[in-house]
């Protein structure tokens, strides 16, 4: 998700800003702009290559956008669902793209139709775009506001109108939220790594609970919402952050680095070589290494014309793409004790592969190292992960996990020393985090949602 403001070529920039938030969703990708006067959208299924074209790009003037990729956690994989998603309402015209998740969507869904509401989608999104309509406010920063305070869950998003842009992030800062400058332009993004692309300077990070919105006279902060305890995401510095992004003043890579290090010292093994699971076992597979003075080296090889398996939303590309996404380097592994490093295990059938493509070239051994607790529930707040049940670890010990994924051994790193490597050794452990996904415990009181009734508009 990126927001600009202030460029006579800001869709270029979103589009840039979107290349360098790929890994963030890959069902499909948008941006709208405005020229001040009226908003412009393309919104497609697909990669960001794949959609905007020198032409696409042309129809979306302006000095002003904003641009969202996506996978879904909350609605279905369908063009209805692509953000941002853009509105004409009583008020003027906004756009808004969303990162995160909100626990009472069906509830506040129910009401809204029952008020007479009409919606063309299944995004929780949408949700929040009938409550703004439905203000009594009279800005949109105030009927933002007003709109949010109705809604619990996850949320980062930007407002794009014909004349602001608005960032906010939700009081428990589950998702990331930065605010970077390229002179006179103002750049908002889900994570730092889009600002390297632009040549825009970090400025900051939007911090849990507050609201920044930018027009022509400048960046202004405001905290409309009750403060509550901070609950950023870890599994953001364990896998789904890219590696050159900083987090809350926390450098995803030096984090991952220093899991790998933790994980060596809570679970030593002789070996002759550490091998990471590319791309999110990198960091930790390094640290791992650099701990235990095993060598490194790099025995899986991995296509980068796969995609991430983890957010693709059919099962059967899941399993169907480990054999296309990785493969062994059979002079690394014949022969060796492999310590195989990964970033975790969901349901097991993966590593189960890994583990026999590594025997298959040859290995002698194979010991896995996982960078972070067993996963033993659903997140709930903007990460795809499956349900309990579908969890290996959730009814399986390490020692039943171990025997299934047939390593020779298996550690995962402690929650302990997750923290310890996400903070760094001058902080205390665990406050200001969400680890719902590892300890099941949800800072939040979700209720499970009734089915959704509402109606669909069938499709040409």
């Amino acid at each position: 998700m990126i927001g600009v403001f202030g460029h006579p070529e800001a869709a270029n920039l979103a589009y840039l800003g979107l290349y360098a938030l790929q890994h963030r969703g890959q069902e499909s990708a948008g941006i709208v702009s405005t020229d001040g006067e009226r908003l412009y959208a393309v919104r497609e299924m697909g990669h960001v290559n794949d959609i905007f074209t020198a032409d696409r790009l042309k129809h979306l003037p302006g000095t002003a956008a904003v641009g969202h990729v996506r996978y879904s956690t909350a609605g279905e994989s369908t063009i209805q669902n692509a953000q941002p998603i853009a509105v004409n309402y009583a008020g003027g015209s906004v756009a808004v793209g969303h990162n995160g998740n909100l626990v009472n969507a069906i509830e506040l869904r129910e009401r809204l139709e029952a008020e007479g509401a009409i919606f063309a989608s299944s995004s929780d999104t949408e949700v929040i775009v009938h409550l703004i309509a439905r203000s009594r406010e009279l800005t949109l920063p105030d009927r933002v506001a007003d709109a949010l305070r109705q809604v619990r869950g996850a949320y980062s998003l930007i407002f794009l109108s014909e004349g602001m842009l608005i960032a906010v992030r939700d009081p428990m800062g589950f998702r990331p939220l930065a605010l970077g400058k390229a002179k006179d332009t103002w750049i908002a993004s889900s994570e730092t790594c889009a600002f390297e692309l632009l040549e825009a300077d970090f400025v900051r990070d939007v911090e849990p609970g507050e609201m920044v919105i930018v027009d022509k006279t400048g960046a202004n902060s405001f905290r409309p919402f009750a403060a509550q305890p901070a609950h950023r995401c870890v599994f953001e510095w364990v896998y789904f952050a890219r590696p050159d992004s900083t987090i809350d003043g926390r450098s995803v890579y030096r984090a991952r680095e220093r899991m790998g290090r933790r994980l060596a010292v809570e679970h030593p093994v002789p070996a002759d070589v550490v091998v990471p699971v590319p791309d999110s076992g990198v960091a930790a597979a390094i640290g791992y290494a650099r701990e235990s003075g095993i060598p490194y080296d790099q025995g899986l090889m991995r296509s980068h014309y796969m995609g991430r398996t983890f957010i693709e939303p059919s099962q059967q590309i899941r399993h169907f793409g480990v054999k296309l996404k990785l493969s062994p380097v059979r002079e690394v592994l014949a022969g060796k004790r492999v310590v195989v490093v990964d970033d975790s295990i969901v349901r097991g059938t993966t590593s189960r592969k890994i583990v026999g493509m590594i025997r298959s070239a040859g290995a002698r051994e194979v010991h896995m190292r996982i960078s972070s607790p067993p996963t033993v529930g659903p997140c709930r707040y903007g990460i795809d992960t499956p349900t309990r049940e579908e969890l290996i670890a959730f009814d399986h010990t390490a020692e039943e996990i171990r025997k299934y994924v047939g390593a020779d051994s298996l550690g995962y790193l402690s929650l302990e020393g997750l923290f310890a490597s996400v903070k760094g050794a001058n902080e205390e452990a665990k406050n200001g985090f969400c680890d719902a996904c590892f300890s099941n415990n949800q800072p939040i009181n979700v209720q499970q949602p009734a089915r959704l009734r509402q109606l669909r508009l069938v499709s040409a």
